[in-house]
């Protein structure tokens, strides 16, 4: 018997073409959390997240079991950016959301990397995270975006530059600029660190 988990994607894929719904699961648990986490940090909100999550594989099931799917070996890519835009439209038809969040468990503030401790005694810890929150929400949207794909989860330019369908280097041009922006904007009350992006 084959130990579905030791194949890889297409593999996984081609077995699920042929009706092998144990093959989905494996796809499923495989991902479940990287689509969930691709969403959750475009509308912050869990619940909401987990239907889109629900909504992202729904797609994928009807797009290969109608079998348009051809992205042979480039699965995770491929359903993250279905994640990805399934996640743009709700936000787009919610504009009233806020991309970025104010409640505690939200980290990606906590991730930014911040120097210059001393004048962070001067100012409390909170002030400055809201500063910092109030400017990152003003930044315009493709360099919202990287930023907090690069720093909250944690992805290389490369997984940026194809989830969004841009080059490396328009991603780190969004990224430069966003992070330029924040030191102007944040100067002197904390700075980041020159060469903190490749």
């Amino acid at each position: 018997m084959i130990e579905l988990k030791k194949l890889n994607d297409a593999e996984l894929v081609s077995l699920y073409t042929q009706n092998n719904q144990e093959a989905f699961k494996v796809l499923l648990q495989r991902y479940k959390s990287k689509v969930f986490s691709t969403i959750y940090f475009i509308v912050k909100d869990r619940e909401t997240a987990n239907d889109l999550t629900q909504d992202t594989f729904f797609k994928v099931i009807d797009t290969i079991r109608n079998k348009k799917y051809n992205e042979d070996g480039k699965f995770q890519p491929w359903i993250v950016r279905i994640a990805h835009n399934i996640a743009i439209d709700y936000y787009r038809k919610n504009s009233k959301y806020a991309f970025v969040r104010d409640d505690e468990d939200y980290s990606v503030l906590d991730n930014l990397p911040m120097i210059d401790a001393s004048r962070e005694d001067d100012i409390k810890q909170k002030e400055i995270k809201n500063l910092l929150r109030q400017h990152i929400h003003q930044l315009p949207f493709e360099q919202r975006q990287v930023l907090l794909m690069r720093h909250f989860a944690d992805m290389s330019f490369a997984e940026i530059a194809e989830f969004t369908g841009v080059s490396i280097n328009t991603a780190l041009g969004r990224m430069r600029y966003a992070l330029l922006h924040l030191r102007k904007q944040l100067n002197p009350h904390f700075a980041y660190e020159q060469n903190y992006y490749p």
